[in-house]
C-alpha cells in the first residue's frame, strides 16, 4: 500500500511534488517550532491537523486524490482568517513565520477549493502513473 501511495505521489506533476515535499508540508509542520508563542498551539493544530487528516485519505484511496483537498478547507481557512484579522503578537521570527504560513496556505487553498469541487463533481481517481 505504501508503494502505491508513493507511486501516486510520483505520478503528480514535478512542480506539485516539489510544492508539497519542500514547501507546503515543511512550512505547515514548522508550526510546531512556535507552540510557545501566543496561540502557537492552536496555530499548530490547524496547520498540522489539516495535513494529518490526509493520511487516512491516502490509505483509503491508495494514493493522492482530490479528496485530500477537503481536509485543508476548514482548518486552513480558519487559520488564514485568524492570521489576517487576529494575528497574535509574538517574536519577530514568529511574525515572519505567520506571513510565510499565510501565503503558503492561501496558495494551497487556491488549488484546494477547485480540487474539492472537481472531486464533488466526480473526479475521484487518485493520481496514477500511466494515466
Amino acid at each position: 500500500m505504501l508503494t502505491e501511495i508513493w507511486k501516486s505521489f510520483r505520478a503528480m506533476p514535478a512542480w506539485v511534488q516539489i510544492w508539497v515535499a519542500f514547501l507546503l508540508v515543511p512550512i505547515n509542520m514548522a508550526a510546531i517550532l512556535f507552540i510557545d508563542q501566543p496561540s502557537g498551539v492552536w496555530i499548530a493544530i490547524l496547520a498540522i491537523g489539516a495535513i494529518a487528516l490526509n493520511i487516512p485519505v491516502m490509505f483509503y484511496d491508495r494514493g493522492f486524490s482530490k479528496l485530500m483537498a477537503f481536509s485543508h478547507l476548514i482548518p486552513w481557512t480558519i487559520l488564514v482568517v485568524w492570521i489576517v484579522f487576529a494575528r497574535p503578537a509574538g517574536t519577530e521570527a514568529f511574525n515572519t513565520y505567520l506571513w510565510i504560513l499565510l501565503f503558503t496556505d492561501l496558495i494551497s487553498l487556491a488549488f484546494d477549493f477547485p480540487d474539492a469541487l472537481k472531486w464533488w463533481k466526480g473526479d475521484r481517481e487518485p493520481e496514477r502513473s500511466g494515466k
